[in-house]
């Protein structure tokens, strides 16, 4: 198991529920995977540097979490075919 550190940009039109069923489904995948989520911690709604998908603003959520390096892919792959997720960035912390 290592370390990552998870950032999400959801879609800012989202009302609480499904921000929260979005957050809730990304942690579900780690959990399955055998790994853990030790800290969800949400930014809040920003604005972006440059416009994604006609959006202007996005909502930041943080993850800490521990997964093994061959879940990263798949990890990856099921955020790029999640609807809701304008951008995201996993990395491995040492």
């Amino acid at each position: 198991m290592r370390n990552y550190e998870v950032i999400l940009v959801v879609h800012p039109e989202l009302d609480e529920t499904a921000f929260k069923g979005v957050v809730e489904k990304v942690s579900g995948w780690i959990t399955s995977a055998g790994g853990s989520v030790d800290k969800v911690d949400v930014w809040g709604r920003r604005r972006l540097a440059y416009i994604i998908r006609k959006q202007r603003e996005g909502q930041y959520v943080y993850l800490q979490t521990q997964m093994p390096p061959t879940f990263t892919s798949e990890l990856e792959r099921n955020l790029r075919f999640l609807e809701p997720v304008l951008r995201f960035i996993v990395t491995v912390v040492e």
